[in-house]
């Protein structure tokens, strides 16, 4: 899957790499649309678990960057095929297969918006237009540079310091911008 995409898993490769027989993965996922949502369910539960169980501090931008680095870029590097399947290849699955690990990546969105949301010092959730914009461009960097590193588009000994670095000048700057005051005459057109 890693290497080949959704359209190469197969039932028969599954059984072949866990060693053991098809009629075992057809006992366990129905089918090969079966496998794919539970690996989609797991994908977004590993990564959900990691951001909702990371240590909240005083300083919840530091938090957030923290969270991204340490566990949204390790989980991406440690299951590739995973971050593909949550990631890259949603467009290509079948949209009844992709609703039903929904839940799953929702919960793992609501975690992260929680952060968002804490680092802004803002409420209301995806509610609020800042909130869903904020956590739009956190997602579009942590894909991003997922993408890049998975690629070796990074420099392996500068890797981490760049994502972090990435991190910092974003929320640096939204924080900075949600601290400017309103232009009234630009608010009124």
């Amino acid at each position: 899957m890693a290497a080949d995409g959704p359209d190469a898993l197969s039932m028969r490769r599954v059984a072949a790499a866990a060693g053991t027989t098809t009629r075992a993965v057809y006992s366990l996922f129905e089918s090969k649309e079966g496998l794919l949502v539970a690996l989609g369910n797991r994908a977004f539960q590993l990564l959900g678990s990691w951001v909702n169980e990371y240590p909240r501090t005083h300083d919840p931008a530091a938090d957030l960057v923290n969270s991204i680095v340490d566990n949204f870029r390790r989980w991406a590097l440690e299951h590739p095929a995973l971050f593909r399947i949550a990631f890259q290849h949603i467009g290509e699955l079948p949209p009844d297969l992709t609703q039903r690990f929904r839940p799953a990546r929702l919960k793992a969105l609501a975690d992260l918006v929680e952060m968002v949301s804490r680092a802004l010092g803002l409420e209301g959730g995806l509610t609020n237009p800042e909130v869903r914009d904020a956590t739009i461009k956190i997602d579009a960097l942590c894909e991003g540079l997922a993408l890049l590193e998975l690629r070796d588009g990074l420099p392996p000994d500068h890797a981490e310091e760049i994502w972090r670095e990435a991190f910092v000048a974003l929320i640096s700057g939204m924080q900075a911008a949600l601290a400017l005051p309103q232009d009234p005459i630009a608010a009124a057109t």
